[in-house]
């Protein structure tokens, strides 16, 4: 069974970017579904994937990934997914020994850049880079399906000259 232990921090600055080792853009979006489980397709650069993800317990859950032709991938934002998409740049990048992915959303969630770590345990202790700010990995608003539906531009603190940024503190 594949499983997903992972945390999401707001990031504070751009002080990871001379970090990263590789940048693809990511669109997704999510088949309606009833509950707290999740059917994502997504387009990874020239790839496509499929994804079940089941309810969360704390910062686990259940997670299923298979890759998909392209052209399918493409097929089932446009048909099956009614909320969306989600449109980022994700960046990789290596700080203490971990393989950290950093978001930097477009459209309707301009402004927010998330990172997030996957872990190999709920207990397992981490470094967190001088660059992060607050630990989200619990609050559902930061959930790319909630991000899908709920969109920052609808909800964020901060707003000016027709920028949208969320406060990272």
């Amino acid at each position: 069974m594949g499983v997903e232990i992972e945390r999401k921090f707001l990031v504070l600055s751009d002080d990871w970017k001379p970090l990263v080792v590789e940048s693809v853009s990511c669109k997704q979006g999510y088949v309606p579904v009833f509950g707290k489980r999740v059917i994502r397709v997504r387009l990874i650069g020239d790839r496509g994937f499929l994804t079940l993800k089941g309810p969360r317990q704390g910062i686990i859950r259940d997670e299923f990934e298979y890759e998909i032709p392209f052209d399918e991938a493409e097929q089932l934002l446009d048909t099956f997914c009614d909320l969306g998409p989600i449109e980022k740049t994700r960046h990789h990048l290596d700080f203490g020994g971990l393989d950290w992915e950093i978001d930097e959303f477009k459209g309707a969630n301009e402004g927010l850049v998330l990172a997030e770590v996957e872990l190999e345990s709920e207990e397992q202790e981490i470094v967190l880079p001088p660059w992060v700010g607050k630990d989200v990995s619990k609050e559902e608003r930061f959930f790319n399906a909630c991000l899908a539906k709920n969109p920052i531009q609808d909800w964020s603190p901060k707003k000016q000259n027709g920028s949208t940024e969320v406060d990272p503190r």
